[in-house]
């Protein structure tokens, strides 16, 4: 196997090779893609005691990855920190030593979390490709109708995108599985149509079920999900991956409400645009006929 010479290939490799790893290397993989820059700046030790694996284990899961040792594979890490401004740099080590306080006053859990949002934004926008939500937007923008699921943790990201995207007045339907209905309303969904379903460690199995089902329908589905180790991944056509880190006892929906946000607004740009080119390729009209005096 060659081994990745660049972060993004080496996401995608290790998303490709998790299914067949141990669980020991499971756990270093899901610990590699959530928290890259811990194991940019760890030693064997220190990752290893992290995921609670032996030292041993690291070696074996650079080794699985094509690469001769873990030194060799940090240097992707590495090279996709050095990557980043200085200025969120230092935003992130100003946060740990905020961190290393221990404040536990709502001022202090306040600035905290707002920190940690600060964070989670500036993934964000390293996180999602461009490519992939024009690719996003254009399904949305074309659909004769959009389907948004979510459930637990994620469930107000599908409410904001259901209200916003109907206020687009596109056709949108929420599959909130009232009633323990939800098997039922994936029956309205049809070939065409545009399935989002968003969801994270630990994932939905409903949500992720309705995602593959809807896909066998013939509906195009955009995944909302933390990494390419989602089970959503495989039966979307568009995956926008967050890099949630799910060892956090309290997760943020900060980022992907941002992200829905820019879905919306993204998406009505683009209608706009459609809009305006079928009115500038509209032919004028006939000038009316004077009537006789």
């Amino acid at each position: 196997m060659d081994s990745a010479t660049n972060y993004e290939e080496l996401k995608a490799l290790i998303g490709r090779t998790y299914p067949d790893m141990s669980k020991q290397l499971q756990r270093i993989a899901r610990f590699a893609l959530e928290q890259p820059n811990e194991l940019a700046l760890g030693t064997v030790a220190t990752v290893a005691e992290a995921t609670e694996v032996q030292p041993s284990a690291m070696i074996r899961f650079a080794n699985a990855l094509g690469y001769g040792g873990f030194s060799e594979m940090q240097q992707v890490f590495r090279g996709h920190l050095l990557e980043r401004s200085d200025s969120y740099r230092e935003r992130i080590d100003q946060l740990r030593r905020k961190q290393l306080n221990g404040e536990r006053a709502p001022a202090g859990v306040l600035h905290q979390l707002v920190g940690e949002s600060v964070a989670e934004l500036g993934h964000l926008e390293e996180s999602i490709a461009q490519a992939d939500l024009q690719a996003a937007v254009k399904l949305m923008a074309s659909a004769p109708r959009i389907h948004v699921l979510a459930q637990r943790r994620a469930f107000p990201v599908a409410g904001y995108l259901a209200y916003a995207l109907s206020q687009l007045e596109l056709r949108t339907h929420l599959l909130d599985g009232t009633g323990g209905m939800l098997r039922e309303s994936l029956r309205s969904i049809a070939p065409g149509d545009v399935l989002i379903a968003a969801s994270f460690r630990n994932y939905s199995p409903e949500v992720i079920a309705a995602a593959a089902e809807a896909a066998r329908l013939g509906a195009s589905v955009i995944a909302i999900t933390d990494g390419p180790l989602s089970p959503l991944k495989a039966h979307a056509e568009v995956c926008l991956e967050l890099a949630d880190d799910s060892s956090k006892p309290f997760r943020s929906l900060v980022a992907p409400l941002c992200l829905a946000q820019a879905l919306v607004v993204s998406t009505g740009h683009q209608l706009a645009e459609q809009g305006a080119a079928k009115t500038k390729g509209k032919p004028a009209g006939k000038p009316a006929r004077k009537r006789a005096a």
